[in-house]
């Protein structure tokens, strides 16, 4: 990295270093709307709704994954742009032991709470049973695929972001053909999307080696020291990140309880079906956070403050932007988009109602989420937490539980948008201190 070139065009870096990040987000939600494509056309709204019941379990693993590799990248990231190459590959090495360790016994963990969480959510019949026969498989899936973003991080960061994209076409590729392969032609139901799912990561996994120890120049696999102090300083630097996927995961549970209790399956899923654009706008966002994060931790590891806060500025209009776009596109493609999951037509209805309301959020949220990214790569990590604290989690439930008990299916539709105003204030309020 340059800093001359940071300075000079910073827009352009960002972009450089984000969109090939973007384009790997938007192809790794493009897995999920796909098999929801499959699944709700040859398996059924069941299955749709079986498999947002168990969302939490996939921020739970992302979670603990963003933790350990994001708080990891920011440190290695800042060694880096101080010009110590032993350090940022010592704790390199490091963050991808921690992470496969902690999805290891992520893994285990979910699979004793099965049966609890389904008692919890009120799920019966064939949901139930489309639960269990999918994340079955998924939780191989889950770990694979933690340890590969955090892999992915590593790559961006020594400057080849471009191969990481490649990596990810790749696994798209193969995931939709599989899930062709097993759900049409095989016809093997919700089983199989779980299983390309898993073949797929697999092989990105295999690519991914096949960079660090062939092309990798900076951060390269071996031996390394275990530094304790390293370790609690990962943990601290990620824990927004922890926090923030988590607390997505906790408010994906009390979404999932409130709307079977109030308005049932059909609900849940509509909920999913509107939940997919929401994911897809998220990694877009996630896609500019991890490409200029990069940028900011070498930027003010170099002493370089303004510049970090200049890319943070460019970061969140590009963010804006994009969320504006979107909402525009979505506000006359929605009924067109409802039709693609289900034929349902009291589920298309809530989801054409619901999209409108839903994607306000879109205005706030990128800004947000960039926000609590800047702090994470600057090492604040309480501030981050602050952020990530309160759109995912506090103000989060808040409207979860109160909103729906006035305004009914509208009223869970309104929780995103009101949660993501009031962080933007206290988003403001901490980067008017900064």
């Amino acid at each position: 990295m340059d800093l001359e070139r940071i300075r000079q065009n910073t827009a352009g870096m960002i972009l450089q270093f984000s969109i090939p990040a973007i384009i790997a987000m938007l192809l790794t939600s493009l897995i999920t709307v796909v098999d929801g494509f499959f699944i709700g056309n040859y398996v059924g709204e069941e299955g749709i709704a079986a498999v947002n019941l168990g969302l939490p379990i996939i921020y739970l693993f992302l979670s603990v994954g963003l933790m350990v590799s994001v708080g990891g990248a920011a440190i290695a990231g800042m060694s880096f742009g101080a010009g110590n190459i032993t350090e940022c590959n010592q704790v390199f090495r490091q963050t991808i032991a921690t992470t496969t360790v902690f999805s290891v016994l992520t893994g285990l963990l979910v699979a004793l709470l099965f049966e609890p969480m389904l008692d919890i959510l009120g799920a019966a019949g064939q949901v139930r049973e489309y639960f269990k026969m999918y994340y079955g498989i998924l939780l191989l899936e889950l770990v694979v695929m933690v340890v590969n973003s955090s892999f992915g991080m590593f790559i961006r960061g020594e400057g080849s972001p471009q191969y990481y994209m490649k990596v990810n076409i790749v696994s798209v590729l193969t995931n939709i053909a599989l899930d062709y392969v097993f759900a049409v032609v095989i016809r093997i139901g919700i089983a199989g999307i779980a299983v390309a799912s898993f073949l797929s990561e697999m092989v990105s996994l295999v690519l991914i080696l096949h960079f660090f120890l062939k092309r990798a120049k900076v951060y390269r696999l071996g031996r390394f020291s275990f530094s304790a102090a390293v370790l609690k300083r990962t943990l601290l630097n990620g824990s927004s990140e922890f926090i923030g996927e988590m607390s997505t995961g906790i408010a994906m549970f009390a979404y999932n309880y409130v709307i079977m209790r109030r308005i049932g399956v059909d609900g849940v899923t509509a909920f999913t079906i509107v939940g997919y654009v929401s994911y897809v706008f998220s990694m877009i966002v996630v896609g500019f956070g991890q490409g200029a994060s990069p940028l900011i931790s070498f930027s003010y590891g170099a002493r370089e403050h303004e510049l970090a806060k200049r890319v943070r500025k460019k970061t969140n209009g590009l963010v804006f932007a994009i969320g504006a776009v979107t909402f525009g596109v979505m506000m006359f493609l929605s009924g067109w988009y409802s039709g693609l999951f289900v034929k349902n037509d009291a589920i298309r209805a809530m989801v054409q109602s619901g999209m409108v309301i839903f994607m306000v959020s879109f205005f706030f949220s990128g800004i947000n989420a960039i926000t609590s990214f800047y702090f994470t790569s600057i090492g604040k990590a309480l501030e981050s937490a602050v952020i990530s604290l309160s759109r995912g989690l506090v103000v989060l439930l808040v409207c979860i539980f109160v909103l729906p008990a006035y305004f009914g299916m509208t009223g869970v539709w309104l929780a995103a948008p009101v949660t993501e105003v009031i962080t933007v204030l206290l988003s403001g309020v901490m980067v008017h201190h900064d």
